[in-house]
């Protein structure tokens, strides 16, 4: 059977992937191996989030770039015969592995080889991203396993790119078990954080490969960002992926794709078919926007997972034991 159909089969039979995987997620894990690592997580994320609001954006993107196969690999280091997920192209720019590092020794302290990083992460995610809200956004089950294997090769394959049409990301959330609804909310998760030149700009001056600029995009709003992205080559600039709404978690992003304003390709490409728009314009709803979002998170956060006996619980997240 391949992997697409056996994560299908997995959500038709047992509703979260990872029931297929030696075991499943539940909620309370750790009740009783180690019955306050969430609230220990919890109190030393909302901590360093108090001094760095930038924190729930990149913890979200962490956890998503993970999640492409939850089981931690995306904070394991390179060593001298293997590069790791971290150092593939598309992972260049996450941050936050120090804090990670942190919230994993807070827990060690505490319960000692119990508490995965793959958890952590997980937690930490949401711990983040919920802490203006003062209530948990959305539930994580826990459960998972450290996995020991991180090849740049996996990245590479696995996690859509900003440069993705719509047939690209389709074929990437299938090929996980996800649809187009949740390709279309988790989307949305690009209402907090930065964009960095190198991943938009060839819309900008190269869309076609004749210099020439996406017709797609709002030409204000073109204009605007090629002030803040000179050239092509740029990789170090940054702009906000909401304009205006970049530390604030909300349904704007949408407001921001119909405004033909999504800063990637893969945000335009949420209008290219006429499904994908339904559901874009579904979410324009705050209240469905949260509720949908929670149970996209859910199942992504089951992709993959290494459960029951396999896999490890890492001592230190950044290193196999």
């Amino acid at each position: 059977m391949t992997n697409q159909a056996f994560i299908l089969l997995c959500i038709v039979v047992f509703g979260v992937v990872g029931t297929c995987h030696g075991g499943s997620l539940r909620k309370g894990y750790y009740k009783d191996t180690c019955p306050d690592a969430e609230e220990i997580i919890k109190r030393a994320t909302e901590k360093h989030v108090a001094n760095d609001p930038t924190l729930p954006a990149r913890f979200l993107r962490m956890h998503f770039h993970d999640c492409f196969g939850c089981d931690g690999s995306v904070l394991l280091n390179s060593t001298t015969n293997n590069t790791a997920e971290k150092d593939a192209i598309r992972n260049l720019t996450l941050a936050g592995f120090d804090v990670i590092d942190d919230l994993k020794a807070e827990v060690e302290k505490k319960c000692p080889n119990v508490v995965s990083c793959a958890d952590v992460l997980a937690l930490a995610a949401r711990d983040a991203v919920s802490f203006k809200f003062q209530t948990p956004l959305w539930e994580v089950l826990t459960g998972r396993r450290d996995g020991r294997i991180s090849r740049i090769s996996e990245a590479l394959a696995n996690i859509p790119s900003p440069l993705s049409n719509f047939t690209a990301l389709v074929r990437s959330f299938t090929s996980k078990g996800l649809n187009v609804h949740d390709l279309v909310v988790l989307s949305g998760g690009h209402t907090i954080g930065v964009g960095h030149c190198n991943t938009f700009s060839n819309r900008l001056y190269n869309f076609t490969g004749r210099s020439d600029q996406d017709p797609s995009l709002n030409p204000t709003y073109a204009s605007f960002l090629k002030t803040q992205c000179e050239n092509l080559s740029d990789n170090t600039t940054f702009v906000p992926m909401d304009p205006g709404s970049a530390l604030t978690f909300d349904n704007n992003f949408y407001v921001t794709v119909k405004q033909n304003k999504g800063l990637f390709q893969s945000d335009a490409a949420l209008l290219a078919n006429k499904g994908s728009r339904k559901i874009v314009d579904e979410l324009l709803d705050s209240k469905k926007f949260f509720t949908e979002f929670a149970q996209a998170m859910k199942r992504m956060g089951a992709i993959g997972v290494v459960t029951g006996n396999e896999g490890e619980i890492r001592k230190k997240c950044f290193v196999v034991n």
